[in-house]
């Protein structure tokens, strides 16, 4: 079953359940991330966006968005919104990232304010890239 069909505006998911849902420890690795880095705690929130409808994990610091996470069955989607601000620095990045990253970030027009990538979250690879975008929109503390 799909997960906006499994979980429903009522019926909001736990976080282990969520956790086996996806059946990846790429999931926790990246909760563990935003959480220890940035001293920030997930937020649970519903869409009904027909893109990816369904619950999904916010983090935001500081009244900033780190990232969206959309949960997927064996991954996940991390939405990073690359900034104007940001734009330049992660143009340098590019050459250092995977081939994926490196196709979507190219395909992706900026617009609505930023460049909105849209992150299937797989493997390690993918996971390292989403980490270093976060980071290139909020610095983290030394």
């Amino acid at each position: 079953m799909n997960w906006s069909g499994l979980y429903t505006a009522e019926n909001r998911p736990a976080p282990e359940e969520i956790s086996a849902f996806i059946g990846n420890d790429l999931w926790r690795e990246m909760n563990d991330f935003l959480q220890r880095t940035y001293g920030v705690e997930p937020q649970m929130a519903y869409s009904g966006c027909s893109a990816q409808p369904g619950w999904n994990v916010k983090y935001k610091k500081g009244g900033k968005s780190l990232c969206t996470l959309y949960p997927m069955e064996g991954g996940f989607i991390a939405l990073v919104v690359i900034g104007a601000r940001e734009e330049a620095e992660a143009g340098l990045l590019m050459p250092l990232c995977s081939g994926y990253t490196q196709e979507l970030f190219r395909q992706t027009p900026f617009s609505a304010g930023g460049r909105w990538l849209m992150m299937n979250v797989t493997g390690k690879e993918v996971l390292e890239d989403a980490k270093n975008l976060i980071k290139l929109r909020v610095k983290p503390k030394q």
